[in-house]
This record gives structure tokens, C-alpha cells and sequence, in this order.
């Protein structure tokens, strides 16, 4: 494409050399720069990009677009100036990948927790009416049935839009996205238009990045606030911020509630570690999901699909058949007659959620031990309250390692130990071996017990000190299990 081309949606300063240039592909990473690329000098949170522009056009760079022009200007090289770099990329990347969301519609997710199984249960049900249906997701990437692995919840502007193209290249009609607080604040989805957009909830996470919660919840706002008057924003009434996401949209405001009046109305009916009998909308329904917070994930789905024009009907028979997500909430029973969940929650709220939603379906009828890490590099601030959590809601608890990253494993753990309240300390243990501490869980279980092994969910690594080690808490489980057979 032109560049003449892929600068039109884009407010311009100042051009310097021919706009008039073929353009064979866009990086904002100088070492990916072949030989007719164009190359945009991002400021990032841990690199500035105009450090790197001589590189970028050492490597071949045919041109540049930057904030601050460099002093020297190399010859046969053209430079445009603009005033944000971080906005103009998805603008930029939009227009290079012949504007993507207009070919197809994209539903946004975002909210703290929920939005893996939202996106990708919307991604199931759209594929089982029939529909070529895009995913983009933290667990993997899908252009309908092909995989595309991920290593971000939402990727940078240039391989979303690569993908996006991709999707409406190979006919898909409908994408759904995670869109993460991180990807609003960074602009990674400037450019993209959205036919609709969900809000799950929204509690303490991501404070190591944003600093203060109202950050946190102006960058999920701002989602809404950029949503069209053509698009739908479908949000939670059950949070206590779900109105105020959406008190600025143009778009059209629907509501989904376990406990309000609301656009579409759910009620837990019967529930057990096998599956619910929900209410939604007046109309019975069994689905193989554990949890009021579950619940909400469904009815979420099931609010969507409406407003998307599906049938209520077609919409409860497809839900019926859906089966929860990788790591999300997953039951696995042991033969020794006691049953393992695997979740990935990682915020005290994840966890309360999860905890409480044992408690509901045991009923005192066995005992909650729970296994919980902390990440390393993150927001420290939430590992005393995980562990504090945890504590007040189980009869054990093992604090041991997550993804320490390049923190030490100990020093995670007494950061989550000093949460505990003295009177439930006699109930906590740690061990920083994760397989150890699954192992431990294990061997205290008693058939009718419930093991919560939290904070990994999906992950299959383990990161210490810049490594990913494999590592599965499923895997773990099951060897177990093996062990126990024998």
C-alpha cells in the first residue's frame, strides 16, 4: 500500500521525503524492520522507539513516523512527524490491514474477571450456529477453527489488526475480543470499530500499571465512552460500577442480573459440582457451569446473542451444551472420592468469588483446601488480601509459588502470610514447591473434600527468572490421581 495511503486517518505535523512510497508491511519494533517497511517509533512503558529509529533504518526502513524528528535525517528516507505515536499506530494498522472491523462484527469483553469465558463461549456458540467466528483471547487465538497462539490478553495494535484482517480475509462474520484495561490506556485498539461491547465487573487488579483504581476504571470506561451509536454496551447491573460504565456511551444500553430488574433476567435454580439448573428469561435451562459468577458469564453470553438477533430459544440449547473454559472453574474428580477445581484466580475477588461459590454448592459437607500463589513484578498490594481471603474461606490453606517472574518464591510468600489474621493462622501452611504443595492438598483431601488449586487456570509454565518452565496444574492433578488408582 501507499503511504500517501496508510497516513490518511492520521493527524500529520510535519512530512519530510517522498509520501508517495510502497509500503510492504508496518513494525514498531525496529529488529522485525525488513527492507520497505515502515517503522513507528512508539513511546512504551519500558522502551522509547525513537531510541531505536537509526536501527530501524539500518535494517531497512523505507520510512518513519515519530513524535520528535531525529537530528539527522538520512537521505531516501521519508519521516513523518505526529503527535502521538501510540495513537496513530491502530489508526495506522486499521488502514494497512484494509480496515478489518468493517468487514465483520467485533464484540469487546472487558471487566476484571470473565472475560476468557464470555469471548470464548460467544466464539463456541456463533460457531455452532453456523458462522465463520473469530476469537481473540488470553488462553489462544482462533480464525474460526485455526489456533493462533497468544502471549497477551489483547495484542499490540499491528498483530490485532493482522489478525482481525485475516479473520475477515477467510469470511468469518463475527470476532470476539478480550479487551484488557492495559490495551485501552496503550490505545492498542484505536481504529477498531466495535458492534458491541460487554462489561463483566470490576474489582482491585493491574494497580502495579494503572497506580489507583479510578485509573483502573477510566481506562474500562473509556472503552464505552469510544462505542458507536450503531454498536450495543451490555453491562453487568449487579455491579456496583456496571451503570456508571456506561452512563457515557452513544451506544444502546442493555442489562444482565441475577438480581435486578434488568433486559435479561437469570436465577440459579439447582446447583452441584457437575452443573446448574438455571432460570433465564422465564425459561428452565441445565448447563455444565459451576457458580453464581458463572451464572453471570452465561447470562452475559446469552444477552449478547440476543442483541446480535439470535433466537432466546436457539440461544438455551446451544448454552446447554457449551462446557466452561480451559482453567476456568474446572472440576476434576479424584478416585479417592474427593474433587479438584482449577481456577485462574489471581485477584482477591476472583478468589472470594470462587471460595464462595464452593461454599454454596458443598454446603458443610466437606472440608475447602486451598492451594494460592501471588505473581512476581505485580501488584503487590493484593497478596496479603488473597491470602487473608483464602484463610477467612477455607478449612486449609497452602501458600506457595505462582509465576515468581524475577522475584523470589519466599519473599511472594510472606508478603501473602502477612495478610493472615492471628486467630487463622493455625490453618495456613507453605511450601514453595507448587507440586509439592498440589501433592499436600492431596494428601489432606478426604472423599468429600474440595481442593482449589487458584492463580493458573490455563497456564501450562511456570516463569522464574525470565524462564517459562512447563508446568500444569491439570497435569500435576492427574498424576496424581494416577498415583491414587494404583
Amino acid at each position: 500500500m501507499k503511504l500517501n495511503e496508510i497516513i490518511k486517518a492520521v493527524y500529520i505535523r510535519d512530512t519530510q521525503g517522498n509520501i508517495d512510497l510502497e509500503i510492504n508491511d508496518i513494525q514498531t519494533d525496529s529488529r522485525l524492520i525488513k527492507p520497505g517497511n515502515l517503522f513507528v517509533a512508539v513511546k512504551g512503558t519500558q522502551t522509547d522507539g525513537h531510541a531505536y529509529i537509526a536501527k530501524a533504518i539500518e535494517n531497512g526502513a523505507s520510512a518513519v513516523i515519530c513524535e520528535t524528528l531525529p537530528e539527522t535525517l538520512h537521505e531516501g528516507v521519508t519521516y513523518i512527524q505526529v503527535a502521538d505515536t501510540e495513537d496513530a499506530v491502530g489508526k495506522l494498522a486499521t488502514t494497512f490491514y484494509g480496515d478489518p472491523t468493517s468487514k465483520l462484527d467485533l464484540i469487546g469483553v472487558t471487566g476484571t474477571n470473565g472475560k476468557t469465558t464470555i469471548a470464548t463461549l460467544l466464539y463456541n456458540m456463533f460457531r455452532k450456529f453456523g458462522y465463520k467466528t473469530g476469537l481473540i483471547s488470553t488462553v489462544c487465538n482462533y480464525i474460526d477453527g485455526e489456533a493462533i497462539p497468544t502471549d497477551h490478553t489483547t495484542p499490540d495494535p499491528i498483530t490485532l489488526n493482522r489478525l482481525l484482517g485475516r479473520m475477515a480475509d477467510e469470511g468469518c462474520k463475527y470476532a470476539f475480543m478480550e479487551v484488557s484495561s492495559h490495551s485501552i490506556a496503550q490505545k492498542r485498539i484505536g481504529g477498531l470499530k466495535f458492534a458491541g461491547g460487554i462489561f463483566t465487573n470490576i474489582t482491585r487488579d493491574h494497580l502495579d500499571y494503572h497506580k489507583t483504581f479510578e485509573n483502573y476504571l477510566k481506562a474500562k470506561k473509556a472503552f464505552f465512552d469510544g462505542l458507536p451509536k450503531t454498536a450495543f454496551a451490555l453491562t453487568n447491573a449487579d455491579d456496583r460500577n456496571g451503570m456508571v460504565m456506561v452512563q457515557n456511551t452513544k451506544a444502546k444500553v442493555a442489562t444482565y442480573s441475577l438480581r435486578t430488574l434488568c433486559d435479561f433476567k437469570g436465577k440459579v435454580l439447582e446447583d452441584g459440582f457437575d452443573g446448574m439448573l438455571m432460570d433465564i428469561d422465564n425459561r428452565e435451562v441445565n448447563v455444565q457451569f459451576i457458580g453464581r459468577f458463572n451464572a453471570s458469564n452465561l447470562l452475559a453470553v446469552y444477552g449478547a446473542a440476543c442483541l446480535l438477533g439470535k433466537s432466546p430459544e436457539n440461544i438455551l440449547l446451544i448454552l446447554s451444551v457449551l462446557r466452561p473454559v480451559s482453567g476456568r472453574f474446572e472440576a476434576l474428580r479424584s478416585p479417592k472420592g474427593y474433587t479438584a477445581i482449577v481456577d485462574y484466580a489471581h485477584t482477591p475477588d476472583a478468589l472470594i468469588n470462587v471460595l464462595d461459590t464452593i461454599h454454596e454448592v458443598l454446603r458443610g459437607r466437606g472440608q475447602i483446601i486451598t492451594v494460592v500463589g501471588a505473581g512476581g513484578n505485580r501488584d503487590k498490594g493484593k497478596r496479603p488480601l488473597m491470602a487473608k481471603e483464602s484463610a477467612a474461606r477455607c478449612d486449609k490453606v497452602i501458600i506457595t509459588s505462582d509465576n515468581p517472574r524475577f522475584e523470589e518464591p519466599q519473599d511472594i510468600i510472606n508478603d501473602m502470610l502477612a495478610g493472615v489474621e492471628k486467630e487463622e493462622a493455625n490453618k495456613v501452611i507453605s511450601i514453595v514447591d507448587r507440586k509439592e504443595a498440589i501433592r499436600t492438598a492431596c494428601i489432606l483431601a478426604q472423599p468429600g473434600d474440595v481442593i482449589l488449586v487458584a492463580g493458573k487456570g490455563h497456564e501450562n509454565y511456570q516463569e522464574i527468572k525470565g524462564v517459562k518452565h512447563h508446568f500444569d496444574d491439570k497435569e500435576i492433578l492427574r498424576e496424581i490421581f494416577e498415583t491414587e488408582h494404583k
